[in-house]
């Protein structure tokens, strides 16, 4: 485990308007080196975002600060730390921060990119799917983790649903 004593590994990328802001625990080592989130090869994050039909094309890692011209954002709940999440000193997560941007930017979902994410966030176990509480007007929804050392647990179908949930349920901004 990294950690940065100032500045964030990777940016927010936040605004106000987003309709869908996705929060992960800490960047990992391939998109702290390479400056871009979910950039290790074996991250299923951008193929998701692409099947589940909130990209219309398959971005590149590096591509990161587009997802805004499609409504979504992206941050972390360690912004100073890289490594797995084992690694992570129980310290790492800065809840009021996140909270802080939540209330700010005010989008419409934020979706932990993992159960791990979620259940810091939340303060509680969280099964995937749309959850039953809301942090102001912003819905709450819980996925898998794209991570490639998550394998084993990976499945596209609440990605579909977290897809369609804003397709039926958003309202263009």
């Amino acid at each position: 485990m990294q950690t940065i004593a100032s500045g964030h590994i990777l940016p927010d990328v936040l605004r106000p308007g987003l309709r869908l802001v996705f929060c992960g625990t800490a960047a990992g080592r391939r998109s702290a080196q390479e400056g871009a989130y979910y950039a290790h090869p074996g991250n299923m994050f951008w193929r998701a975002l692409h099947q589940a039909g909130l990209t219309p094309r398959q971005l590149a890692p590096q591509e990161f600060p587009l997802l805004t011209d499609f409504g979504i954002g992206l941050t972390d709940l360690a912004k100073r730390h890289v490594g797995n999440d084992d690694e992570l000193p129980k310290d790492a997560f800065d809840m009021g921060a996140l909270r802080s941007k939540i209330e700010t930017y005010r989008p419409e979902v934020l979706a932990f990119t993992s159960k791990h994410a979620a259940r810091a966030a939340l303060g509680r176990s969280a099964t995937v799917g749309l959850q039953d509480r809301v942090w102001g007007a912003t819905a709450l929804f819980v996925l898998p983790s794209p991570s490639g050392q998550a394998r084993g647990h990976w499945n596209l179908a609440p990605w579909i649903a977290l897809a369609a949930y804003a397709t039926r349920t958003l309202a263009p901004r």
